[in-house]
């Protein structure tokens, strides 16, 4: 007598063996392919806000010390015109600010979205 061929798969367990081999491969697919990028984005953008913050902190020292020195340098400055350097320092901050805004407006992605069309 012949055994059918399912009957063979059950006699030595390899119907549960060939799930688990498929569950840990989707398991290991799912975590290749979602999780990892998932962690690599997270760290792109904790490393580029922590550098977003120490250029910030840069350009404030920066602008304290063009203050500082348009103070003590230009004695002109002094009394009526006291107001001078903080405009001098605005406006500079200002066009920093606006530099900035531009260069991220005009940057890599509009360039590739000009691109694809």
């Amino acid at each position: 007598m012949k055994i059918p061929a399912w009957r063979k798969l059950m006699r030595g367990a390899s119907l549960q063996r060939d799930f688990e081999e498929i569950r840990d491969l989707a398991v290991r697919y799912i975590k290749e392919e979602t999780l990892q990028p998932l962690k690599d984005m997270v760290r792109f953008a904790a490393f580029g806000a922590l550098g977003s913050l120490f250029v910030g902190f840069g350009l404030v020292l920066l602008l304290l010390a063009v203050l500082r020195f348009l103070q003590e340098q230009f004695r002109v400055f002094q009394g009526s015109l006291s107001w001078l350097p903080y405009l001098i320092v605005a406006v500079i901050a200002a066009l920093a600010f606006g530099l900035t805004l531009w260069r991220v407006v005009s940057g890599n992605a509009k360039r590739r979205l000009k691109g694809s069309r």
